[in-house]
């Protein structure tokens, strides 16, 4: 089998590493032609200069980049991958795009023979680096057993949630779950601040129980050291609770929390937060 990853920032690198790194043939492709070099040094794959030229006979081709823009122009601009794509290839969109266009997507390929998945990631740049990311896939049952031994080359779990489309609302929702976990932790650390608590010992005691969460234990240490240079950033975090809330508006569901939290990243944004982690949310507390 032959694949070819398009993207590679900071998760796009490493999981077309772990694709290499199982014995599969890959080919890159990136903006930035030097990073595409530094990748084919370090795990010996192959890398060209267009979508179209690194999808040529390949199996399966893998997409990560920033947003829907990104993905139609290295997908079906006059160099996208699908023009290099053969007949019933599968294309694997894992950026964290609309389901409008991952609708889009599905019924470009299958004009030109192709097959699809939409399957954005949950993880985080450690779980792309350690090949434990979770997968949300939307499309054909049979077209993602086919794909599947590619994926679980770097996820810990991957699902078919539905047709084409179901990926990236499911991404939307594991968003709006964060959104609301971080500002949680954010309030609650500045709460035991001022209160007098010693946040290590909080910490400790609370994620024993019902509070606990991911956030809170891998980000609580970084958040009362006033660290974010790290992590997923609030721009992208406002670019994907952008997509949440526009298919919530389009369905008429009412999310008041993500309307907060979005204004909230906005003002971290302001402050020249942009590129901070989404932990920021508690420098809106204990900054000036």
């Amino acid at each position: 089998m032959r694949v070819a990853f398009i993207g590679l920032g900071v998760m796009g690198y490493p999981m077309a590493g772990h694709v290499q790194k199982s014995g599969t043939s890959v080919c890159v492709y990136n903006r930035t032609t030097k990073k595409a070099e530094e990748w084919c040094k370090e795990f010996g794959g192959e890398m060209a200069d267009t979508p179209s030229l690194a999808a040529k006979d390949c199996d399966v081709v893998l997409v990560c980049v920033g947003n829907d823009d990104d993905v139609r122009q290295v997908v079906t601009g006059a160099e996208g991958a699908l023009k290099g794509m053969k007949d019933n290839a599968i294309l694997v969109d894992h950026t964290t795009a609309s389901a409008s266009l991952a609708r889009e997507l599905q019924s470009e390929s299958a004009s030109q023979g192709k097959r699809f998945l939409d399957a954005p990631v949950s993880g985080g740049q450690a779980g792309a680096e350690n090949g434990a990311l979770t997968v949300m896939i939307g499309g054909n049952e049979e077209t993602y057993n086919a794909a599947k031994p590619i994926i679980d080359t770097y996820s810990k779990f991957n699902k078919l949630l539905g047709p084409a489309g179901n990926g990236q609302l499911a991404k939307a929702a594991n968003q709006i779950c964060i959104a609301g976990v971080v500002e949680g932790l954010a309030e609650a650390l500045h709460f035991a601040m001022k209160a007098g608590l010693n946040g290590e010992d909080l910490i400790e005691t609370i994620s024993k129980g019902a509070a606990g969460s991911w956030q809170m234990e891998n980000r609580y240490q970084t958040m009362l050291s006033d660290e974010y240079e790290f992590g997923f950033a609030v721009d992208w975090m406002r670019k994907d609770l952008g997509i949440a809330l526009k298919e919530a508006r389009r369905n008429g569901v009412e999310m008041p929390l993500v309307e907060m939290v979005d204004e909230f990243y906005s003002e971290v944004q302001k402050s020249g937060g942009g590129r901070w982690d989404t932990s920021s949310l508690l420098t809106r507390y204990t900054r000036e």
